[in-house]
């Protein structure tokens, strides 16, 4: 998660009111029957629950052990512009090129010069003109090897990437993006998204983000459609993924909660008018009693003592929050996959 800003995932007053205001409205009898509908998703297919249950903890695993490798042989650290960061690339681009992907490695300026390099991968099959998009952020800070934040997130995306296949059966094509910079005010995905053509962005059904998705002390946490203003709340059609998301999470068995967004690398997408949703398990803000009661973990403590620190390394991980979100990233992005090939519109 970028250093500029913090997510809120404490549940807060805002909340609180939101909540009074609807048991209000249940009591004046302005009930279900007025409110608008919750956003729906595409429904599973065959092929969405393939891939979800074609995931494993050991597959994602694996993918964090060899980022801790490449911090260990780098001092400590992959943050952007060192070593640990180039040698993150040159995994994440192998390993999906051994998948199947068409696979690129383009540039982005950080300063007048140096260029530093994103990992994209697609799909070679599916409708290039319709495009689901997920992404996690490739770079640590330069004082951890960051494994859950975000290693975790790489993680969970190339466990799908690799069980998907670069030529799957699919309708809309799939590309997964790993990030740079985004410890670095969110470079890496502003320059991808700032760099790509009007039709190129109109190709992009939906963003979905990954990052930090095994908070030690961590909940279950969804972006998209909560909040004030489309900044927080995504573009129209953002509630409808964060609602997929949703879904995939209670069939693992948990309830998450929808935040607003706080602007990490969704925030380019939202920005360009791309329904977007989000996946997290929590940094520094300290778990609420009504979170631990629903989510079990201590109450009062920060979702992530290693948040940004040198301890950040695989012991840091909680695997059942990661194994949850691992599978449900891969239901959403196999429903979207085998979907309409339009954005989602509601919500």
């Amino acid at each position: 998660m970028t250093r500029t800003r913090r997510r809120r995932t404490a549940t807060g007053a805002r909340w609180r009111l939101v909540t009074g205001l609807v048991a209000a409205l249940a009591l004046t009898g302005c009930t279900a029957a007025t409110a608008p509908a919750a956003p729906t998703g595409p429904p599973p297919t065959p092929q969405a629950r393939q891939l979800a249950d074609a995931v494993t903890l050991d597959g994602a695993v694996a993918q964090l052990e060899a980022l801790q490798r490449i911090a260990d042989d780098s001092g400590g650290t992959r943050a952007s512009g060192t070593p640990g960061y180039e040698r993150s690339v040159d995994h994440v681009a192998g390993e999906l090129r051994a998948a199947g992907f068409d696979v690129s490695t383009p540039t982005y300026e950080v300063d007048d010069d140096t260029t530093l390099r994103n990992v994209v991968a697609q799909t070679r099959t599916g409708d290039p003109g319709a495009v689901v998009v997920t992404g996690a952020h490739l770079d640590s800070v330069e004082d951890g090897p960051g494994i859950n934040d975000d290693g975790t997130g790489v993680a969970a995306l190339l466990e799908t990437a690799t069980r998907l296949g670069g030529s799957p059966e699919i309708d809309n094509a799939v590309r997964f993006a790993f990030w740079g910079s985004e410890e670095d005010n969110l470079q890496g995905s502003t320059g991808y998204v700032d760099g790509l053509s009007g039709a190129e962005r109109d190709a992009i059904l939906l963003y979905l983000n990954a990052d930090m998705l095994g908070s030690p002390n961590g909940g279950y946490f969804v972006q998209g459609g909560a909040g004030d203003g489309r900044s927080e709340t995504g573009p129209p059609g953002s509630a409808t993924v964060a609602r997929t998301l949703t879904e995939e999470l209670s069939a693992t068995g948990v309830t998450a909660e929808t935040i607003p967004f706080v602007g990490d690398d969704d925030a380019p997408f939202v920005e360009a008018g791309i329904p977007t949703g989000g996946a997290l398990t929590g940094d520094a803000d300290r778990k609420t009693p009504e979170q631990a009661r629903a989510w079990g973990g201590q109450a009062g403590e920060v979702f992530d003592r290693c948040y940004h620190s040198a301890c950040d390394d695989l012991s840091n991980v909680n695997r059942t929050l990661l194994e949850r979100y691992t599978t449900a990233i891969a239901g959403t992005v196999g429903r979207f996959a085998t979907g309409a090939a339009e954005r989602p519109s509601s919500g």
